[in-house]
């Protein structure tokens, strides 16, 4: 089985450098193109799976309108921090946030909440799949918990990596268990 872990498109909040969390704005017009460039990238005939928010659920509606939404793909609860810069997040709160997995943004979600999520969802997709592939569309956080599973790493890696809008990163799965095989493709945009 191969998953084709995809960023949806851009939403105005992207472009302005806001942290996106359970924020639930649409794609703009940049992000309805990516969504299309991202859509004639991946193979015909994969089952469909997206977080609930709305960017997401239109990126996956432009490969298809079958489109099942799973809750575990959804992106981090940035509680308080949800709509503003990572500027205005003080020095200290960052240092702590990025030097510990449990660290939880004021009435948010933390890294490993997050991851534990993702790895469950990912472990029950790869039992039950069989050999059908899988397009997940998804955000920043859960795609770089998707990597961290595949690689058998923690989800500290999360820091130290970066996922371009409406990017693919592919994930084999095969009886040895998941593979990373590429990440961050963006060569399907123009």
């Amino acid at each position: 089985m191969t998953i084709y872990v995809c960023r949806h498109g851009r939403t105005e909040a992207n472009a302005s450098g806001l942290l996106l969390g359970r924020a639930n704005p649409p794609l703009d017009q940049v992000g309805a193109q990516q969504a299309a460039q991202i859509a004639a990238a991946l193979p015909a005939g994969a089952r469909v799976i997206s977080s609930p928010l709305r960017r997401c659920v239109q990126t996956a509606e432009a490969y298809g309108p079958e489109v099942e939404v799973n809750d575990a793909l959804i992106e981090l609860d940035y509680g308080d921090f949800d709509l503003t810069s990572m500027s205005e997040i003080p020095r200290e709160t960052m240092n702590e946030w990025r030097s510990d997995p449990d660290f939880t943004p004021p009435n948010g979600e933390s890294l490993q909440q997050l991851a534990n999520r993702v790895e469950a969802f990912l472990d029950e997709l790869s039992k039950s799949a069989g050999d059908q592939d899988v397009a997940i569309f998804s955000h920043v956080s859960p795609i770089k918990a998707s990597v961290a599973w595949a690689l058998g790493v923690d989800i500290g890696i999360s820091w130290r990596s970066h996922v371009a809008q409406a990017s693919m990163s592919i994930i084999e799965v095969g009886m040895r268990g998941p593979s990373l095989h590429a990440f961050n493709r963006i060569d399907h945009l123009s």
